[in-house]
């Protein structure tokens, strides 16, 4: 995982007599060089009582960058002990990702509480621990293996080729003898093998792309003709640096002819005071999302994603996911496939160092709550560079969890069939907000056996399930004061691919319904009737249709019908027509399957309420006469 982070320092060649120890420290962490950093900063630890928290900041940050979270832990809670709730929010990630990695998720969450005391935050921490505790109880989804092509360094972030699996990877080739001081392995490469062939022995992904840095982490248009890959910013085969010193990392574009890498340019949003990495490119080839360190972003790294014209170029100006997806955390290695985002993040609730989330692509800037992953996809490690074939229930992710050949290795998960046949999952929503719909209510039922599970959507109106095989299952979504839904779902005798994504939306009760001095009415439009007749017509169905789908969805609503005229016509005469016109009324929504007790009465009044000054003898437009004819469904009871 030291291999991925997105910025490299261009070291000064002026020798500097009579440094302090920390003045040498401090050089060292600013290069990287973090192994030389910490025996320097400990030394000065340990000859003081009281270290400053320059040197127990650098000291945290240097064991977390080098992967060595138990002794990070010691650093970062030392942090916490003399700052308390005032630690930085980056701080107190790192500890909490420190203390799952040594297993103590209870302190770990006890942390976590204490720190976030504005409601949002704390509500959507707690939604993403409630899902990632319901799914530890079920049985493992998926198997997963460590490839045979995995090196004793650093292998990760896996593209699916045409013709083979590209990878990144710090494997001993020419450029051994240059050395990356982060991690002390060779600068990366791109790689291409067949990892069905375990004797394959990955080559050079193109025969000219290779430079004398990093060159890593690729993305191809749906042609595969396109090619997006990561380097640093490089000039005359030298790094180059900006005004800090820095030689950033930025993404490239080049067109793949015979095996070859030609008109490479650089896209229009990478800048040298700052890094981007890690291009993901939609199957429609519409947009690319990628990863970041641009400045008015949420944290140490965040997600963004910029349009693409129909020449691969880019549009408009990146646009950051925003705090749904990014936190104060690391946010990278965006995939995005069948309207869902995949990324990995080690600043939302998770097992430990970098975990691998999944979000649904709502609106075009709007996505669902981060979920994790979970076991076996997720670790206590760091887990990343998540990809998914398209077709199946199964890809790779890079991981350096315990047990791995090298520093980061390439694993291969395939989902394990399930002994029922589908599983089954989306989202709630309201129909008129657009906004997902917690604790909705989803029963399941079965043509022969009934009603066999009842379950609620989670904080983000998420719902999962697994359905049984050869059965025809009616699902019904509901929730107090909204519609109900009903979908059917028919499965057959095997076992099938999930089925992820589904939407329903329910409407609210209150878009409905109207208030009117203080009396709730069923909304519609105005009742229309053929002059001095009460027949139902087909204008007046339209409009009754609308109380009929009330009636429908809210069986417990008891209305009264009130029907009036104007004022035009004998008092006497009006009093009758309306009246019949609102049992007219009554009778046809019964006849649609109404139940006479939910319809309390049907009146009518006449022109003994009108709404405005049209009385007898006075002289109005047809339209104000219009207010006047009118039906009301009044709900007495719900």
């Amino acid at each position: 995982m030291k291999n991925i982070i997105l910025i490299f320092i261009l070291f000064s060649s002026t020798i500097i007599l009579s440094q302090s120890k920390e003045e040498r420290a401090d050089d060292n962490f600013k290069e990287f060089k973090f192994d030389a950093a910490i025996k320097l900063y400990e030394d000065l630890a340990a000859d003081k009582k009281k270290p400053s928290l320059h040197i127990i900041q650098n000291l945290a940050d240097s064991y977390f960058n080098i992967n060595d979270y138990h002794n990070a832990k010691k650093w970062y809670s030392r942090l916490y002990t003399i700052q308390g709730k005032n630690i930085e929010e980056g701080n107190l990630i790192k500890l909490v990702q420190c203390l799952k990695v040594d297993l103590e998720t209870e302190e770990a969450d006890k942390l976590l509480k204490e720190f976030y005391t504005k409601p949002e935050k704390l509500k959507m921490i707690l939604a993403q621990k409630a899902y990632l505790d319901s799914i530890s109880k079920e049985k493992p989804k998926y198997k997963i293996e460590n490839l045979t092509f995995n090196s004793k360094k650093s292998d990760f972030a896996p593209y699916l080729y045409t013709n083979g699996l590209v990878f990144t990877s710090a494997r001993d080739t020419a450029k051994s003898n240059k050395i990356y001081p982060w991690n002390k392995q060779p600068y990366l490469d791109l790689y291409i093998t067949n990892p069905n062939q375990k004797d394959y022995v990955p080559e050079k992904f193109l025969e000219n792309l290779e430079s004398d840095f990093h060159d890593a982490t690729i993305a191809l248009s749906w042609d595969t003709k396109t090619v997006y890959f990561t380097r640093n910013f490089i000039k005359k085969n030298k790094l180059t640096a900006n005004s800090d010193g820095l030689s950033n990392m930025q993404i490239l574009k080049g067109t793949i002819v015979d095996n070859e890498l030609t008109n490479i340019t650089s896209l229009s949003f990478n800048s040298e005071d700052y890094s981007c990495g890690h291009p993901a490119i939609t199957a429609d080839g519409n947009y690319m999302y990628f990863t970041s360190n641009m400045p008015g972003g949420y944290g140490a790294t965040d997600i963004y994603r910029v349009e693409l014209n129909s020449s691969g170029d880019v549009g408009k100006e990146p646009v950051n996911l925003g705090p749904t997806i990014n936190t104060r955390g690391r946010e990278m290695f965006p995939h995005v496939v069948d309207d869902v985002l995949y990324f990995s993040s080690d600043g939302h609730y998770g097992l430990g160092g970098l975990d691998v989330f999944a979000s649904a692509i709502l609106q075009e800037s709007e996505f669902s709550l981060p979920l994790n992953r979970g076991e076996p996809i997720n670790s206590n490690m760091d887990d990343f560079s998540y990809i998914r074939e398209v077709a199946s229930n199964n890809g790779y992710i890079a991981s350096n969890r315990a047990g791995g050949v090298g520093d980061d290795d390439i694993y291969y998960y395939e989902g394990i069939k399930p002994t029922d046949c589908l599983e089954y999952s989306g989202n709630v929503f309201d129909k008129k907000t657009g906004v997902q719909l917690r604790d909705a209510t989803v029963e399941i039922y079965d043509s022969e056996e009934g009603l066999i599970l009842v379950t609620k959507t989670d904080m983000e109106g998420y719902y999962n399930f697994i359905l049984p095989c050869n059965k025809t299952n009616k699902l019904v979504f509901s929730k107090n004061d909204y519609s109900k839904q009903s979908v059917t779902v028919t499965t057959d005798e095997n076992p099938k691919e999930p089925s992820a994504n589904n939407k329903v939306y329910l409407t609210p009760l209150e878009s409905l319904i109207v208030k009117d001095n203080g009396v709730e009415k069923i909304k519609v439009e105005p009742i229309y009737f053929d002059y001095d007749k009460y027949n139902i017509t087909t204008r007046a169905e339209l409009e009754l249709e609308k109380v009929l789908f009330v009636l429908t969805e809210f069986p417990d609503i008891k209305i009264k019908i009130e029907s009036h005229t104007d004022s035009r016509g004998k008092d006497s005469y009006n009093l009758k027509l309306s009246d019949n016109r609102a049992k007219s009324t009554r009778d046809y929504l019964i006849s649609k399957g109404i139940s006479e007790y939910r319809i309390e009465s049907a009146n009518g009044y006449g022109e003994s309420q009108l709404r405005n000054e049209c009385s007898n003898g006075v002289r109005c437009s047809e339209q104000k006469h219009l207010v006047n004819r009118r039906s009301d469904f009044i709900i007495v009871s719900k």
